[in-house]
């Protein structure tokens, strides 16, 4: 080979060595998750029991940011602009990275091709609440009653989980509950506390407490089987709604470019950790369960959700400028 051409050659191998070999000691320093909502809710709960066993399985802290703020998007952006490196993660769930691209007109990110999917972590139902003294105590109360009164639900915004679960609940029950949006689902929830709405479909982690106090009162899960950890409450499907089954994953997204040996470097160790009894019975305690792929079938995953979400999304009428 000429001399010119080796140099060309030997030149393009060195600067393609930081793709494909980047950091092989990973990680060397602390690694950071983006949780794209505030303290207290799944995707929080859930990215912090991780964080823990991550750290001490790779000897490097793991550090939780919570980045609140328009559906999810602010934290999304920032990880989406972060040096694709693997140490900026974002904890995703199907409620922010398949809906988003349909709801929102004016994303500075793709929400499915923007990312470089790493890790799925767990499936975690949502759950229909109510106050104590709530008159309807089961899903065919709650429809019969919505077939004469006016049955008002909250939720964390227009195209959000909890606002499109009672749209596909109206359309299976034949009923049309009354929406009111929030900015947020904590605030929706201080509003069934208070009275001036009636029901919530929420996250189990953000109303386990509130569920073993008694403060409310859950009808049903939103889920084909009943949860891990919560299984004196029925599904919807148990009611006779036998296709209704709605089971959110929750994962982790690295920015895209994210060096290959690295997503799989990350997967690898999440799905050992998974195994974990300590992480197992961690999660049970939130109504979760482990739920392990590999990236690519976490990114056939994550395209077909968003083409299923999407659709009821653009049937809901939903659309956040």
């Amino acid at each position: 080979m000429p001399k010119r051409l080796l140099l060309c050659a030997l030149l393009a191998s060195a600067l393609a060595a930081p793709a494909a070999f980047a950091d092989p000691a990973f990680p060397s320093k602390p690694v950071r998750i983006i949780v794209p909502q505030t303290p207290g809710g799944a995707s929080d709960a859930l990215a912090r029991i991780v964080a823990q066993k991550l750290g001490e399985k790779w000897g490097q802290p793991v550090v939780v940011e919570n980045r609140p703020g328009a559906g999810g998007n602010v934290g999304m952006e920032a990880v989406a602009a972060a040096a694709p490196n693997g140490y900026v993660l974002l904890m995703s769930y199907v409620g922010t990275q398949a809906i988003n691209g349909a709801l929102y007109r004016k994303l500075s990110f793709d929400p499915v091709q923007g990312f470089a999917p790493v890790a799925t972590l767990a499936t975690l139902p949502f759950v229909l609440v109510v106050k104590p003294d709530a008159p309807f105590r089961s899903v065919v109360e709650l429809a019969q009653a919505a077939r004469t009164a006016r049955i008002t639900y909250g939720s964390a915004g227009n195209g959000s989980v909890n606002h499109l679960l009672g749209e596909m609940f109206n359309t299976a029950a034949h009923i049309k509950l009354v929406h009111i949006p929030y900015r947020g689902a904590a605030p929706a929830l201080q509003d069934l506390m208070g009275g001036q709405i009636q029901l919530v479909f929420t996250s189990l982690p953000s109303v386990a407490g509130a569920l073993k106090s008694g403060s409310l009162r859950p009808i049903a899960v939103t889920s084909a089987r009943r949860a891990t950890g919560f299984a004196s409450i029925p599904t919807i499907a148990e009611a006779g709604f036998q296709d209704f089954d709605v089971n959110p994953w929750f994962g982790l997204m690295a920015p895209q470019r994210t060096p290959p040996a690295v997503v799989a470097k990350i997967n690898q160790d999440v799905n050992d950790v998974l195994r974990s009894p300590e992480l197992v019975a961690s999660f049970a305690a939130q109504g979760a369960e482990p739920y392990a792929t590999q990236p690519e079938e976490f990114s056939r995953l994550l395209q077909a959700d968003a083409l299923k979400w999407g659709a009821v999304v653009r049937s809901s009428g939903a659309q956040v400028d």
